[in-house]
């Protein structure tokens, strides 16, 4: 099933842009390979807002903020992951507003870093980050107007949580679910087999469309999220393909699955990888000698 994705985005810097009633999305000047056009944040609400997603550390896009919010209370501030692209401005504009942040949770990878590994990411975490409030997997918080009830979504990063806004139809996807490219899912930070349970959890929703950490909404996201699964089913059995041609680490397989990507993004494609033969060595579809890491050696079992 080929993924159809979307491109076409107007970032639209500094201004605030309405995606749906009560809802509005401002754009972060933070444009690159990982952040397409840069993060996106939104704020929820007519006469008490909410925010999610505050973004990097940036100045215009804090003045952006506050010049959107005008003299309306802020009461909640919602953090989908603590990537430096998303949380790290919560601070200041907690210290401006009074609001109360919510998260999943503190940052942390999805697994122990094993002896002698070294996490490649992270220089990307927000480590400082400490939410006011932690919300449970189906948790809601209510606000003036609307409620925001926290899905679990843990597979990008482990404390990844998007946010539904009750009774819409809207589901913000953050990281996890993207209009423009798939998910970077790279270990010890990130899980593949989470990552794959969670694209499952959201079939089970009736969300009618995602607005994502990163470029334009999701339309039809069951249909989408059902090509992101067959797409990561058909990379793992290419891997199995090179790992029966002969490949053996995981550069020689980049460089042929990968032959078409961006070489500025082959590092993180060997992540991916990474992610992929961790599951399939816990499934014992795949063995190596030693632990899993980047520069082990693969086999087919």
């Amino acid at each position: 099933m080929a993924i159809d994705f979307v491109t076409a985005f107007e970032p639209a810097y500094g201004e605030p842009v309405e995606v749906a009633p009560d809802v509005r999305r401002l754009t972060v000047n933070n444009p690159g390979p990982f952040t397409f056009h840069g993060t996106n944040s939104y704020l929820v609400g007519t006469d008490t807002l909410a925010v999610i997603d505050p973004g990097p550390e940036d100045d215009a896009h804090f003045e952006a903020l506050i010049a959107a919010i005008g003299d309306r209370p802020v009461s909640h501030i919602f953090v989908s992951h603590t990537h430096r692209d998303h949380s790290p401005l919560t601070a200041r504009l907690k210290e401006a507003t009074g609001a109360i942040v919510c998260a999943e949770g503190p940052h942390r990878a999805a697994r122990p870093l094993r002896i002698g590994e070294v996490n490649p990411l992270d220089a990307s975490a927000d480590t400082e980050f400490r939410p006011d409030r932690t919300l449970a997997d189906g948790e809601a918080v209510e606000g003036d107007g609307w409620t925001i009830g926290a899905v679990h979504t843990p597979g990008h990063a482990a404390n990844h949580c998007a946010f539904s806004l009750e009774g819409t139809g809207i589901l913000f996807s953050a990281d996890h679910v993207m209009a423009w490219s798939t998910s970077i899912v790279a270990p010890p930070d990130g899980s593949m087999s989470d990552y794959m349970t969670s694209l499952t959890k959201l079939l089970e929703r009736q969300d009618q469309i995602y607005f994502p950490g990163h470029g334009g909404p999701v339309h039809k996201p069951a249909e989408f999220v059902r090509a992101l699964r067959a797409h990561r089913k058909m990379r793992e059995a290419a891997i199995m393909d090179r790992l029966r041609s002969g490949d053996r680490t995981i550069p020689d397989m980049v460089r042929t699955i990968y032959r078409d990507t961006d070489p500025r993004l082959h590092g993180a494609a060997g992540l991916s990888l990474l992610a992929h033969l961790e599951d399939l060595v816990a499934r014992s579809c795949v063995t190596t000698e030693g632990e899993v890491s980047i520069d082990s050696s693969y086999f087919p079992a």
